[in-house]
């Protein structure tokens, strides 16, 4: 049978609009999931939320064009910080210096 349910976080390079974010975990408070989607970021939280033990919250995020290539580029700089897949150790405040800082290279919805 095939698995026909769908996920929010994307994972390919070629989506042209969507959104980057920073979250925090309850559980978690020097840890931070930086990752890419098409959904609301929000919602997005509430449903990964809703799969695990603990709260998800958005602790930043931002529209942008090629979310994908702004979220690979924040990764490579992060890599040493690397925790656990799209887990790092990073304050949510350097996350969200860097997503920024990435932004003014490939601008986002609320730049142009």
């Amino acid at each position: 049978m095939k698995n026909t349910e769908s996920t929010t976080e994307t994972t390919t390079t070629d989506v042209k609009l969507g959104n980057v974010y920073v979250m925090t975990h309850s559980f978690f408070s020097d840890v931070v999931k930086i990752g890419c989607t098409t959904e609301e970021p929000v919602e997005y939280a509430k449903a990964l939320s809703a799969k695990t033990i603990g709260e998800y919250s958005v602790a930043y995020s931002l529209q942008c064009k090629n979310p994908c290539k702004v979220k690979k580029q924040i990764k490579k700089y992060l890599d040493a910080q690397e925790y656990v897949n799209e887990f790092y150790q990073v304050s949510p405040e350097v996350a969200k210096k860097l997503l920024k800082r990435e932004t003014l290279v490939i601008p986002s919805l609320n730049s142009l």
